[in-house]
């Protein structure tokens, strides 16, 4: 196997292991720990679909990992401006 495929597997654990993390932050009571886990939620699958299209060659991978991002990003800082003027 080459090193680069190595590497790649390691960090498709190390962003799994992130990701339950970051479920577990989320299910915390604090609306702030929520929105922090979700955000950190839709990073880490937006990362691990690019990775694993990388990987196995999967084309469409990039294009859903954007629009998951795009989307989490743009939510997370919607709810930011809603929940403040509250």
């Amino acid at each position: 196997m080459e090193i680069l495929l190595i590497s790649e597997y390691i960090l498709i654990i190390a962003l799994l292991f992130m990701m339950l993390v970051a479920l577990r932050v989320s299910a915390k009571k604090s609306i702030l720990s929520t929105l922090i886990g979700t955000s950190a939620v839709t990073l880490t699958m937006g990362v691990l679909l690019i990775l694993i299209g990388e990987v196995f060659s999967i084309g469409f991978c990039r294009d859903i990992a954007l629009a998951i991002i795009f989307l989490g990003v743009v939510g997370t800082i919607g709810y930011a401006i809603v929940a403040r003027r509250t």
